[in-house]
């Protein structure tokens, strides 16, 4: 076993290759690049969301409350006359430099995961193919494997959640490869 605080370099470390990986992807490359579309006329259908000052936070329309009311026939003529919507509304002014924190905060919660249960696997010495693969999959497990639950059941786009999954995937392998190589 090794405890998990001995491992603060590769937790640290593989979370900054990560941030640095990740900010590569999308600033320099064209590969997320049709995650979200466009909505036409923007312009109005903004200013026709505005007299309703949504607070932040998830919506869904049409909404039912409960099971009964998803049977009753105004709902379902709401659900086939359509659209039905799922959206975040987030607040109008936007800080990056808030969501580039949380993003890094959560690599090194990640990180910490993965070397949590990499330490209780293997004790110091262990091989580093051994080490790459379990905090490898501990990590790509926490990158990639929740975001299919939003084209399950908020129907987004597959494209856009398996583009996020191979991130996930080189997110994991480079977690895996910085606590392989710095095990103790």
């Amino acid at each position: 076993m090794v405890p998990v605080l001995s491992l603060w370099l590769p937790i640290l470390l593989s979370a900054v290759i990560v941030f640095v990986a990740s900010s590569a992807i999308h600033m320099f490359t064209k590969f997320h690049k049709n995650d979200f579309k466009r909505v036409p006329n923007e312009d109005g259908v903004m200013a026709a969301l505005r007299p309703f000052n949504l607070a932040p936070g998830d919506y869904g329309m049409p909404l039912a409350q409960s099971m009964d009311a998803m049977k009753s026939p105004e709902f379902q003529a709401k659900m086939k006359a359509g659209p039905v919507v799922f959206m975040t509304v987030r607040p109008g002014e936007y800080n990056m430099a808030t969501n580039l924190v949380q993003w890094f905060l959560y690599s090194i919660v990640i990180s910490l995961v993965a070397g949590y249960i990499a330490g209780v696997a293997f004790g110091p010495g262990t091989e580093y193919l051994r080490v790459f693969q379990v905090a490898g999959c501990v990590a790509f497990t926490g990158y990639a494997l929740g975001l299919p639950q939003s084209s399950i059941w908020g129907g987004k786009n597959w494209g856009t959640t398996m583009r996020g999954m191979l991130d996930g995937l080189l997110y994991g392998l480079l977690t895996g490869g910085t606590f392989g190589w710095l095990w103790p």
